[in-house]
């Protein structure tokens, strides 16, 4: 626990000013103060002082310094404070309720010694300690008070136990005393414990109590005195000793103070033990005089003898619940929950059995809290402030808890519903069930009273889905079980609990009652139910109507009433019931009748007479019946008589009135005379029996009394004889036989000889009984008793009767047993024909008349027949043999199985065919597929047989049969249609198996494409058109691309093998990872990299770093940068990546080599540590200082390797004395005496022998030699290469040097030695040019050598060639034929500016000409996308120019649009410029307007269900807000825009129309008002759609006029004249006569409906019925046509008549009111519709409209 400081209240002084008191209000909200100056100060719940009030001594003579405060106690209600003064006397004083209220005194209390202590106890006593010992009980209620026991030593200190029955009071002697003012004391009470010292710092915490004082030491006790635990501080340095101690409000934490300090012990409920948990110590506070804790343990306050005042806040921890609470824990079985929001609202949460509470949620809207603790379960009601906590053990904290129940929370854990009333410290119960959701549970508890004083608490759960089950929580048995045919989903009690309703899936409400187990079906369709609250009224809806059961009794009579919307609530407040449903945006309500509602309630509530009342105000209304009804036999159930006979006597019932009345007179007397209730009357009782037609019940009361006679009377009196008999038979009544005859006599009376007849009969006066049955016309009775009787048979005049009176009676059957018996079986057997009696006849017939058997029982099948019994009937047709009468007796009965095996019998395919295709879909249908078939066939209808089988997919059975019996052309459309058919239903692979079967797989191929199942396409094509499978692939792969499904693309792109596609769909689409994935896969190591060179190229250079560190392709990477000249990417790559740049600056150096900056270059190649390369650059470059300056600097061993170089350079140029000094300084004299050996120049080489290097002397003597005497032959002919390389030489001794040149070039292939000796020869003859000719001999050398260099791949000496010769184009040429760009580029660059537009233009044509479109993009975007616009890559094009600039995209989306509008594509060049906008340009108009003009001249079906329209619309709408936020404003074509835009719209609404029956009449006003824009519209089709929107709406008159006109245009449109259409029928409108005529007519491509409108036409002109005269309405004008001020309505096209138009806030644009109401109508009940986008983009367009629904 921590105590943090929070304020100081009172300051302290110098000098002693001791706080004698402090006590803190139970209510939280008031401390009170004591001071050494005997004032009490009030402090508010934030610490501020709101009062302050003076004490009075008890003895005002003595003065105000006669005493001192002892003490000071709040009373439980927070509104009393008791002060214990030293001058033997507490008072009370009332504080009131605010802090302005009076202080008054209102219970003093002398004692018999001055108080020293002072506590007030929660159960209501005051406690006060006396200065002799005493201990005293003070009560304010009787102003009395009582000594509870003494000391023998002063009282010095009390302590109350938390739960405020008892206390504890200390001694000066250490004695510690326990006492309890309740019975329920659980310990021992008198001395506990001799503390070592006097306790002054005692506490009574849980478990046991605790004291301290002058020896430093605090002692815990348990409850019986045992020392638990001590804490000994006296070896503490500055401890002293302690003077007070209080307890925590929950027990759980004591509170100790000393000098300057306080310490706080805690108890751990998981170690059971005490501890110190904080201690506080405060300088200059002094010794402690008074300590108390707020009532919630979160604050404690402590005052000291200086006269401070301190306040803490006490709290083990604080969290905040999803700032909406705060949580603050004083104790670790205690917490207090603060709402952030309304901070002044607080609830104390504790464990009642002391646990640690270790988890907390607030949940349910945050209207209620559930804590853990390691047993149990608290559950709070935050806004009723109650909780509870019940018994839990661990279960892993998987339990759901559901709160929509104000009164019960449910707990449902692993099967198991557990219920726990809030405020009630026990599970109220538990139930199994699985299903827990909210509206399938229902529970009640006392929620109205039920007048018995009896709690009241129900469950209604779901055992299974079709079973109720309903618990009585108060005796945990099950109450009842309700079982249902069908799922339940919905559920409720009443709040009584005598009633349960509950609805099903099926939607229906069932009644059910709880006390009889009657359940009865109140309503269909129900969507809402609810009970009323606080009233037995139930609410329903069905469908748009609102049901009413005022009185659930009498559930027929129902009140029901029409209503707006979905109900969503019952409220019932300030004397008003209502229904609260939505419509749509709006709310509605609806007021139920209160005082029918109130009815309901009286009448359960059992309140008579406020029921009684009601109903006389109602009079005479309709609903007072039933109700008085229902309240009469109420009150008869519950006894009372006077409410019943004022029910029925307003009923009009006076005989049950006037009887209730007798009862009431009765029931007086009775009371009179006995003084017991008049209901207990005997006679009463009987006769509420016999009221309550209970006989049984009345004859039981009677005969408890002895009046048998009362009970034969009641029994005669209402005409019950045999009752009465049966009684007095009973009871052994002696006078039965005179009640029996009386019994005889009313029935002769009342001629009841029938029943007279029966006693006879019973009796044995069989003649009597005979002759009374005949006489009461009953021969049936006659004939079964002489049938019992044979003497009776006798009786031939007796049996004549008999027969006569059966037969006048029809009963045929019963005279022919009769004549059976008789022995005449010749009337018996026609008796039973006439009869039906077959059975009988046939078995009379078997012995008397064998021939007769089969005609009876033909005889017998038609009979049933006749009587609607064909299944009876078959068996008797079989016996009979008639098997055409059995068939169709077994047809006519469904008895299929018994018609099939009759009708294998017959063998004419006539008597079967009627019959063939019933009994083949039963054959079908029981899997006899064979049986069906074999019947149709046999029956010749084998197109039924083929669809049969086609139905069952038996399409190859089907073919073959097919190709048997049917023509091949009739077969393929059979099956064609049978794949079509299959194709609509979405079985595409039984429409391909049919398509197969009659080989047409190319349909089956388009049918897949139709359906974009392109797998399935694709196995088809593999399997018939295996050599368009790549081409396929591809085609298919372009589409899904343009379509965006890439992952679909790259398969087909695959299975074509175009893998690099594939690749560049992914990365034009910026999904490189998928790109990189296709080039590793599939394509070479080469263009994975690259791709991943690009993708790290799009990426910050940090995430390309990592990217190409995870692929590994760093160093690969920095090449590709540095060969694409991208230095400084390379650089940035490899800084990012902490990697070397030596390999960077040499690409760098080696690219400025190229471009001949080498100085330049020679700074690279250093940085790179490249000296090397630096040397051999200006080796190369023949700046041999510079490459000498180099060496000596960077690289000296490279220094000679220099020299031997320039040494080999001036030796080509014939400078043998450069050559010989620069060799001797390099030190190589031996290759000067090889060369010279080479070149035979022995002289020469054996002076430099002799000077520097002797040791070659003696071998070049005998070389020379040997040359001298011919010994050495030339090896070498006249055409041999040495001897033009010989020759060569010596003309460039002589300087001759074009021949020099001249003779090099004589060496070819045919005569050179090797390759090598022929390309030093040429470079031999190029370095001769470049150094020593110029002019023409220049030009024509290097004409003839520049090709054959270039033919040994020797480019940059064939430029160099070029340069020298002055041919600069030619020497670009050579490096734009080895396709070396960049130094192409450079050179033109350095030499003339004409030639670089040169270079890039011969680039771009080789880059187009291979198709490279990439590289092309990098030099020319424009041409690039030119590229690839002529490719026909759309896609890729407008990517790519999307990312450049608009006005690039809105040129290449504009070529687009162009191209697909020629190919009659409008549709998606209308897409495409949704896509990517439409800009306002003005050459982009003539665009625009073709492609509204064509989608407007779709037809119907070419719409897409209206879906083109729409985005028409949308598509003029926002170029029309962009034309007028440009200049264009003004301009021609923002006026036809607007004239599109609405035809769009009008199209638009139109084809939502026809989706909705309810707007079918819009739908054809629409399409006449569309006539009036022919002149943008083709005009035939308007017409065309006007009629025929016309005449399916039965207005056949106006649809002539329309088709009519529509065939004269078609006419004028084939013979191309405007002039043959004749307009006078269409004068009365306003639909444009001069329009411009179509170049074809809108149904060219369905000739059909052509001719059928012509023939209509046609048919409908010579029909004198009908008037073919457009009509007019009283304008004068046809019904769509606009007058001069008329304006059209948005939404039907028709002039806005009537009042009150609905208008738009953002335009003048009017809509007729009916119309819109239509249109919001079906918005509701059809949200899904495309009626709901229409109103959207029409309050867009327009503003919002002004129109609210009622």
């Amino acid at each position: 626990m921590q105590l943090k400081y929070l304020r100081t209240l009172l300051e302290g002084q110098e000098h002693i000013q001791r706080i004698a008191g402090l006590a803190w209000s139970p209510n939280q909200q008031k401390l009170a103060i004591a001071t050494s100056d005997r004032h009490i100060l009030l402090y508010d719940d934030a610490g501020e002082r709101r009062d302050k009030f003076s004490t009075k001594p008890a003895n005002a003579a003595n003065g105000k310094n006669s005493y001192v405060i002892r003490g000071l106690a709040f009373s439980p209600d927070s509104t009393k404070l008791a002060v214990g003064q030293s001058d033997s006397i507490v008072y009370v004083y009332k504080l009131g309720e605010s802090w302005n209220d009076k202080k008054v005194i209102c219970n003093k209390f002398p004692q018999t010694g001055a108080v020293t202590a002072l506590i007030w106890l929660t159960s209501g006593a005051i406690i006060a300690g006396l200065e002799d010992g005493k201990v005293r009980a003070l009560h304010c209620k009787s102003n009395k008070s009582q000594s509870l026991y003494g000391g023998d030593s002063i009282c010095i200190s009390l302590a109350p136990n938390t739960k405020g029955s008892g206390f504890l009071s200390g001694h000066n002697d250490g004695t510690i005393i326990r006492y309890y003012l309740t019975e329920e004391a659980s310990e021992p009470l008198g001395r506990v414990v001799q503390h070592p010292v006097p306790p002054f710092a005692l506490a009574w915490p849980q478990g046991g109590f605790c004291a301290a004082g002058c020896d430093q030491r605090i002692i815990f006790y348990d409850s019986v005195g045992r020392q638990q635990r001590c804490f000994d501080y006296s070896r503490t340095e500055g401890e002293r000793e302690f003077t007070v101690a209080a307890c925590s409000p929950n027990g759980q934490a004591v509170a100790f103070g000393s000098y300057d300090r306080i310490r706080i012990f805690a108890w751990s409920p998981r170690q059971s033990a005490w501890s110190e948990s904080a201690s506080k110590e405060i300088s200059c506070l002094y010794t402690l005089s008074a300590l108390i804790w707020r009532r919630d343990g979160a604050r404690l306050a402590l005052g000291s003898v200086s006269g401070a005042v301190l306040l803490f806040e006490s709290v083990l921890k604080r969290t905040i619940w999803q700032d909406k609470f705060e949580l603050i824990f004083v104790a670790p079985s205690q917490l207090l929950v603060r709402s952030l929001a309304e901070p002044t609202q607080q609830m104390t949460i504790e464990s009642q059995l002391g646990l640690e509470i270790d988890d907390v949620r607030i949940m349910g809207k945050d209207n209620f809290l559930v804590g853990r603790t390691e047993e149990s379960l608290i559950l709070c009601d935050l806004t009723r402030n109650l909780a509870s906590e019940v018994p839990w053990t661990a279960s892993g904290r998987h339990e759901r808890f559901y709160f929509e129940n104000l009164h019960v929370c449910l707990i449902f854990n692993v099967g198991e519903l557990s219920l726990v009333e809030y405020g009630d410290n026990r599970i109220l119960g538990s139930v199994r069930t699985e299903f827990v959701n909210p509206h399938v549970i229902s529970v009640r508890l006392n929620e109205r009273g039920n007048g018995n004083g009896r709690e009241n608490k129900k469950l209604a759960f779901l055992l299974d889905a079709k079973t109720i089950c309903v618990v009585d929580l108060v005796s945990q048995q099950v109450s009842g079980q309700i079982n249902h045919e069908t799922k339940i989903d919905w559920l409720e009690l009443s709040e009584t609990a005598h009633k349960l309703l509950f609805r099903d899936k099926k939607l229906r409400l069932i009644l059910v009652d709880n006390y009889s187990g009657k359940k009865q079906t109140l309503l269909s369709n129900i969507s809402f139910v609810q009970w009323v609250p606080q009233s037995d009224v139930v609410v329903a809806q069905s469908n748009s109507n609102l049901a009413i059961w005022y009185n659930i009794d009498l559930p027929e009579h129902v009140t029901i009433q029409t209503m707006r919307g979905e109900a969503i609530e019952v409220l019932r407040e300030n004397g008003r019931t209502v229904v609260r449903t939505q419509d749509g945006p709006s709310e509605h309500s609806y007021q139920l009748d209160e005082g029918l509602v109130e009815f309901g309630t009286a009448v359960n509530d059992n309140d008579f007479g406020r029921a009684v009342h009601f109903l006389e105000t109602l009079g005479d209304k309709p609903a007072a019946k039933a109700m008085w009804h229902n309240l009469a036999i109420i009150s008869l159930e519950e006894g009372n008589l006077r409410v019943a006979q004022r029910c029925y006597a307003a009923l009009g019932n006076v005989s049950k009135a006037y009887y209730l009345a007798e009862m009431i007179e009765q029931a007086d007397n009775f009371e009179q005379s006995t003084g017991n209730p008049g209901i207990h009357c005997p006679e009463v009782r009987a006769k509420l029996a016999l009221l309550g037609s209970d006989l049984r019940a009345a004859e039981r009361i009677y005969l408890e009394q002895g009046d048998i006679e009362a009970a034969l009377g009641m029994y005669q009196q209402l005409r019950m004889w045999d009752e009465a008999v049966a009684l007095a038979e009973r009871r052994g009544y002696a006078r039965l036989p005179e009640l029996r005859q009386q019994h005889m006599d009313f029935l002769l009376e009342t001629e009841q000889q029938e029943k007279a007849g029966q006693v006879l009969e019973d009796e044995g006066e069989l003649q009597r009984a005979m002759s009374l049955f005949l006489k009461a016309n009953k021969p049936a009775r006659a004939a079964r008793l002489a049938l019992k009787t044979p003497h009776l048979l006798q009786d031939e005049q007796l049996m004549l009767q008999v027969t006569e009176g059966l037969v006048h009676c029809e009963l045929y059957e019963l005279a022919g047993d009769v004549a059976h018996r008789l022995s005449r079986p010749e009337a018996a057997l026609a008796l039973y024909r006439k009869g039906g009696a077959f059975a009988r006849a046939l078995e009379l017939a078997r012995v008397v008349s064998p021939q007769e058997v089969t005609a009876l029982e033909e005889q017998w099948g038609d009979w049933l027949v006749s009587r609607k019994q064909l299944d009876a009937s078959i068996n008797h047709y079989i016996e009979a043999g008639a098997t055409q009468k059995a068939l169709e007796a077994a047809v006519g009965a469904k008895q299929w199985r018994k018609a099939v095996q009759i009708a294998k019998v017959l063998d004419e395919p006539e008597l079967i065919q009627r019959y063939a295709l019933d009994l083949s879909k039963h054959l079908a249908f029981a899997g006899d597929l064979d049986g069906a078939e074999d019947l149709l066939v046999r029956a010749n209808l084998y197109r039924d047989a083929i669809e049969l089988l086609n139905r069952h997919g038996k399409w190859e059975r089907a073919y073959v049969l097919g190709e048997k019996y049917l023509k091949a052309d009739q077969l393929r459309e059979l099956f064609v249609q049978l794949g079509s058919s299959l194709e609509e239903q979405g079985k595409y692979r039984d429409a391909e198996k049919v398509l197969i079967a009659v080989n047409e797989p190319d349909l089956a191929i388009a049918m897949y494409k139709r359906r974009e199942l392109y797998d399935s396409m694709i196995r088809l094509v593999e399997k018939y058109h295996k050599d368009l499978l790549d081409s396929t692939h591809l085609h298919l792969a372009r589409q899904l691309e343009s379509r965006g499904k890439f992952k679909n693309a790259e398969l087909h792109f695959i299975a074509s093998g175009d893998w690099k596609s594939a690749v560049h769909m992914y990365c034009s689409s910026s999904r490189w990872e998928d790109g990189y994935r296709v080039a590793k896969q599939k394509g070479t190591e080469g263009a994975s990299q690259q791709v991943a060179y690009m993708w790290a190229k799009s990426m910050p250079l940090e995430s390309a770093v990592r990217l190409l560190s995870k692929l590994g392709l760093l160093d690969t990477a920095v090449g590709f940068a540095c060969d694409s000249g991208q230095f400084e990417f390379a650089m940035e790559l490899c800084r990012f990546a902490g990697k070397p740049t030596d390999e960077v600056h040499l690409k760098i150096a080696m690219s400025l080599e190229d471009e001949g900056k080498f100085e330049a270059a020679e700074a690279e190649f250093l940085k790179a540590h490249k000296p090397k390369e630096a040397i051999l650059m200006y080796q190369h470059a023949g700046d041999w200082q510079a490459a000498l300056n180099v060496a000596e600097q960077h690289l000296p061993d490279a220094v000679n390797e220099v020299l031997v170089g320039q040494a080999a350079s001036a030796l080509e140029t014939r400078n043998y004395q450069d050559y010989e000094m620069l060799l001797l300084r390099a030190q190589r004299p031996d290759l000067i005496i090889e060369h010279y050996k080479q070149e035979s120049l022995y002289d020469d080489a054996l002076r430099i022998a002799e000077e520097h290097f002797p040791a070659a002397l003696n071998d070049l003597r005998r070389l020379q030699a040997q040359q001298q005497r011919g010994q050495l032959q030339s090896e070498d002919s006249a055409g041999d290469s040495r001897a033009y390389l010989q020759r060569a030489a010596e003309f460039a001794k002589r300087e001759q040097f074009r021949k020099a040149a001249e003779c090099l070039m004589q060496i070819d292939s045919s005569n050179a030695e090797d390759s090598a000796t022929l390309e030093r020869a040429l470079l031999r003859a190029a370095e001769i040019v470049n150094q020593f000719l110029e002019g023409k001999d220049a030009q024509d050398l290097a004409e003839a050598l520049g090709p054959r260099l270039l033919a040994i791949k020797q480019i940059g000496p064939a430029a160099q060639l070029y340069l020298a010769a002055d041919l600069p184009k030619q020497a670009v040429d050579v490096f734009i034929r080895a396709e070396q760009w960049s130094k192409a580029r450079r050179l033109a660059k350095e030499i003339d500016a004409e030639l670089l537009s040169y270079v890039e233009q011969q680039q771009k044509s080789r880059l187009k000409t291979e198709g490279n479109v990439e590289q092309l993009a990098d030099i020319d975007i424009i041409s690039a996308l030119d590229l690839l616009a002529e490719q026909g890559q759309w896609q890729r094009c407008l990517e790519k120019a999307k990312q450049l600039n608009a006005s690039v995209l809105q040129k290449y989306v504009a070529v687009y649009a162009a191209q697909l509008i020629r190919e009659g594509d409008c549709i998606n060049a209308l897409g495409l410029y949704l896509s990517y906008g439409a800009p306002a340009i003005e050459e982009h108009f003539n665009i625009y307007a073709r492609i509204a003009l064509d989608c407007l001249s779709l037809r119907e079906e070419q719409s897409e269900g209206g879906q083109v329209w729409s985005r028409l619309r949308d598509f003029l709408y926002r170029l029309l807000q962009s034309l007028r936020a440009s200049d264009h404003v003004q301009a021609k074509f923002t006026s036809n825009a607007e004239q599109y835009l609405m035809i769009a719209h009008y199209y638009a609404t139109r084809s939502a129309c026809r989706s909705l029956p309810s707007l079918q009449p819009v739908a054809v006003r629409l399409s006449l008002s569309l006539l009036r824009h022919t002149d943008v519209l083709p005009v035939d089709k308007g017409f065309y759609e006007a009629g025929m929107d016309l005449r399916q709406a039965g207005r056949e008159a106006e649809a002539f006029v329309m088709l009519n006109h529509y065939l004269d245009v078609c006419e004028a449109i084939e013979e191309g004249s405007g002039n043959l259409v004749d307009h006078s029928d269409l004068a009365a409108t306003d639909f444009p006569s001069s329009v411009p005529l179509p170049e074809d007519i809108h149904l060219k491509n369905e000739p059909n409906l052509h001719e059928e409108v012509r023939e209509w036409v046609l048919a409908v002109s010579m029909d004198q019925q009908v008037d073919q005269l457009l009509p007019n309405d009283d304008r004068g004008l046809y019904e769509s046509s606009l007058g001069p001020n008329d304006t059209p309505c948005l939404l039907s096209g028709y002039p806005v008549r009537g009042r009150q138009p609905v208008t738009f806030q953002a335009s003048n644009n009017q809509v007729n009111r009916d119309v819109w109401s239509k249109f919001a109508v079906a918005v509701k009940m059809s949200p899904g519709s495309q009626v709901t986008d229409i109103i959207a983009f029409v309050e867009k367009w327009q503003g919002t409209a002004n129109y609210v629904m009622h």
